[in-house]
């Protein structure tokens, strides 16, 4: 029940290396990377106003005669 030797680390890596592949790893880190920035960004998006516009609409009264 003590702590893991350099042996069994090195029999998980190999594990780890035969199920996933050396191409896969990569490209699920950088799926977990795309999957975190579009939190953050849709969660920036629901707190951020709403942008205007910034023109102005001037209201004329119409003078009747």
């Amino acid at each position: 029940m003590g702590s893991f030797s350099m042996w069994h680390w090195l029999i998980v890596l190999a594990i780890v290396l035969l199920l996933f592949g050396r191409g896969k790893i990569p490209e699920l880190m950088g799926d977990v990377a795309k999957g975190i920035k579009s939190f953050k960004k849709g969660m920036n998006d629901d707190d951020a106003p709403e942008a205007t516009t910034g023109k102005t609409v001037d209201h004329k009264a119409d003078e009747t005669k």
